[in-house]
């Protein structure tokens, strides 16, 4: 992956993501700061409503590891 990620990240520019998960009221409004996990069949294993910019990222990398081991 472009990124170096071992795993897919999306974007979401047309707010379609947003929408169906929950982040986004309305096409056009602001979004929620969410994360959503799935798996690689598309199962919601892992939700966080609340996220801190500062600490959320290394928060579900260390989930992640948990979850799936380091490599």
């Amino acid at each position: 992956m472009e990124e170096g990620f071992q795993y897919e990240v999306w974007k979401d520019d047309d707010g379609d993501l947003g929408m169906y998960y929950g982040a986004l009221s309305s096409p056009t409004g602001n979004p929620s700061r969410i994360t959503k996990v799935l798996d690689a069949n598309g199962t919601l294993i892992l939700e966080y409503q609340q996220v801190s910019t500062g600490t959320h990222p290394a928060q579900v990398l260390e989930d992640m590891q948990t979850l799936f081991g380091s490599n």
